[in-house]
């Protein structure tokens, strides 16, 4: 069990970015050595990393120094990726793994197969609570066992095994959702721009809070390997304030129906998602709606803000990438850096290249760069890019390409922060910025302060049982 201490450190670190300083606005400066005219590819030593890609981290050496340096602690707090997730779950799995010595290559479907009995017991109590009529226990039970499904499919079902964990995952963590005092439903969303060789249909997760009044909306996209069974932990804290939320996954990840190497099938899918949003959800506003891309996910926020505006309010790409994120001396250098597993191969195989790493390196940038294509030179919504200046998954010059147009002038309905001394994301005093920024777009009845801590209190998961 977790213990009160580790909950009150876990929130109090959370709940300490109320504090941070606030986004820099339209017209600050932007570093002259980002200038968009030198946007091909750099030199190590050009990226504001420089020397830190040569630096290889203790964690790719064996799971257990995954697990010592990097996952142990937001495993103890409930926090990603271990949403939902309770640490006295994890440890027994963790030692078995261990003691195996499994380290990179990783044999996957050796690794998942070590989640499953833990797995299967939680949902099998959850099953028996359930039948008892005790609900919240099963809730629980039911969405700690997602956890251990979560981290058996990590960072992506790349093999059988990861694929069952996959499909179980999302079985257990529907009825534990469905099982929350305001369920989170699993929906389809008719996608009628699809072409013969996509999927008709939009998976997602949706959470619409009771009220007399339209609601505004949050679609939250999500990431390489943040699916919508985990990120799906934001949406009980916004509805807290009458926010309906919408999750549902990027191009190449989790259930997503767009074909992973066509740069253009992002823009039909919101095409279908707009659509219906404007006639079958007639307790949402369709004006007041905001989408928020979460790391990979912000690189299609980002894409969003510029290719559907109109059907945007606003616009939050959080660690996202745009055009470095394809360089080839990048992708040559990131997989034993900040990502816990190998980084380039995931978004090879994410990008529908598969295990053709050479290929997605030689091509990605022609095929994906939303500079190149001239995306980032169209109108946009209102937009908020936030990183960390220290990331190792995107480079933060990313970040300066999003911000800066081709003449250096900061683009129009753009505002952005960069957190000083932190890696991707920005995280924790990102979510703090990004709060803030929702709270003032929307005007919220509630007070900044109290929207913040209300809504980041309550992302720790808490484990009673």
């Amino acid at each position: 069990m977790i213990s009160h201490c580790q909950i009150h450190q876990s929130c109090h670190h959370l709940l300490g970015i109320a504090n941070c300083q606030s986004y820099f606005t339209m017209g600050d400066s932007i570093p002259d050595t980002n200038d968009v005219s030198a946007a091909g590819d750099r030199d190590i030593e050009t990226y504001h990393i420089s020397s830190a890609l040569h630096a290889r981290a203790a964690h790719h050496e064996s799971f257990q120094q995954l697990w010592e340096t990097k996952w142990k602690g937001p495993c103890a707090m409930g926090v990603y990726p271990f949403m939902f997730g309770c640490i006295t779950d994890f440890q027994p799995v963790v030692d078995a793994i261990i003691a195996k010595g499994l380290k990179e290559p990783y044999d996957w479907d050796e690794y998942a197969s070590m989640f499953f009995p833990q797995a299967f017991k939680l949902a099998f109590t959850a099953r028996q609570a359930e039948q008892n009529g005790e609900e919240e226990k099963a809730c629980e039970l039911y969405l700690r066992s997602s956890a251990l499904y979560r981290i058996a499919r990590f960072p992506a079902p790349r093999s059988p095994k990861q694929h069952e964990a996959w499909n179980l995952g999302k079985q257990v963590f529907y009825k534990g959702a469905s099982l929350l005092p305001i369920p989170i439903l699993p929906i389809s969303i008719p996608h009628p721009n699809h072409l013969p060789s996509e999927p008709p249909l939009i998976l997602a997760s949706l959470l619409l809070p009771p009220s007399p009044h339209p609601l505004p909306l949050l679609i939250i996209l999500t990431g390489l390997d943040g699916y919508r069974t985990e990120l799906s932990a934001w949406q009980t804290p916004l509805s807290r304030f009458s926010i309906a939320t919408l999750v549902l996954e990027i191009p190449g990840t989790g259930d997503s129906p767009s074909l992973p190497s066509d740069p253009l099938s992002p823009d039909r899918l919101m095409s279908s998602l707009f659509s219906y949003i404007s006639t079958a959800l007639p307790t949402v506003n369709s004006s007041n709606v905001i989408i928020w891309g979460f790391s990979t996910g912000g690189y299609y926020s980002l894409r969003a803000a510029h290719t559907h505006p109109s059907h945007l309010l606003g616009s939050v790409s959080l660690g996202g990438g745009c055009h470095h994120m394809f360089d080839e001396t990048w992708l040559r250098n990131v997989n034993h850096l900040e990502y816990p597993f190998d980084l380039v191969h995931t978004l090879a195989h994410k990008f529908g290249y598969g295990d053709d790493l050479d290929q997605f390196i030689k091509e990605g940038k022609s095929k994906f760069s939303l500079l190149d294509s001239g995306i980032l030179d169209q109108e946009s919504c209102k937009t908020l890019v936030v990183n960390g200046d220290l990331d190792e998954i995107f480079p933060v010059e990313d970040l300066y390409l999003a911000v800066k147009d081709r003449n250096g002038n900061v683009r129009k309905n753009t505002e952005f922060k960069v957190v000083e001394g932190r890696k991707h994301m920005g995280e924790p005093e990102s979510f703090g910025v990004i709060l803030e920024w929702i709270h003032k777009l929307w005007g919220l009845e509630a007070g900044v302060d109290e929207f913040k801590k209300g809504v980041l209190e309550g992302l720790p998961f808490k484990p009673k049982y």
